[in-house]
């Protein structure tokens, strides 16, 4: 084994660590996290902590401090909206790219769609958003545009650590969200591109207001 390999290794598996508890909000925001925490929750060196810290710098999720630490940074309102407003243009615009692969893309939605079915009888609500997440991300990747799918995958991140699992605490809600992409889907086997479009962006829209109910 490459002796590079293992430093980067136990590095990833600190990003993961600390991405998880960020996105999860077990670790909410500012909270302060020190090297040596992350090593003993990990079991790993300060060495490989410091390179995950960095990983997760610049993504925005924490900002370090030196001799302290690494500071969660918290969810402002105007990133709220930044990154509400974002996924929609994302996503309208992607979702207009993906039409004409509209028959191949219904077939890849289908194993999400039962996920997502699957998540709400059991009540597991961070498996429904999981699953969630997975089905949007299933229609901006059909785009075929590498970049807009990064910054998708970027985004919804962002709006993970927002509380985006909260969005469907409720059974109305999951009702809700399930009939959307049930028609969605549904949507793809037509062919009204218009009509395809609209329920994307009012889909968004709902889940954009919903979001911004639950950290009033």
């Amino acid at each position: 084994m490459d002796t590079d390999e293992v430093p980067r290794a136990a590095a990833d598996r600190v990003y993961a660590h600390v991405k998880t508890g960020i996105l999860d909000r077990s670790l909410p925001g500012g909270q302060l996290l020190t090297e040596g925490e992350i090593a003993g929750a990990v079991g790993v060196s300060r060495t490989p902590v410091r390179e995950g810290l960095l990983r997760l710098q610049a993504e925005g999720l924490v900002h370090l401090i030196p001799k302290r630490g690494a500071l969660v940074v918290p969810v402002s309102p105007t990133e709220v909206e930044d990154v509400l407003e974002a996924r929609e243009l994302v996503e309208v615009h992607t979702a207009a790219r993906a039409w004409p692969h509209r028959a191949q893309l219904a077939a890849e939605l289908e194993p999400w769609l039962q996920r997502m079915e699957a998540a709400a009888a059991d009540g597991d609500t961070w498996a429904f958003a999981t699953a969630d997440r997975a089905f949007h991300a299933t229609v901006v990747g059909a785009a075929g545009n590498a970049v807009l799918t990064a910054l998708y995958d970027s985004l919804r991140d962002r709006q993970m650590r927002m509380g985006v699992a909260n969005v469907h605490g409720s059974a109305e809600r999951v009702t809700v969200a399930l009939v959307d992409h049930r028609r969605l889907r549904e949507l793809l086997l037509g062919d009204d591109p218009q009509a395809w479009l609209d329920l994307v962006r009012s889909h968004v829209r709902a889940a954009a207001d919903r979001l911004r109910a639950v950290r009033r």
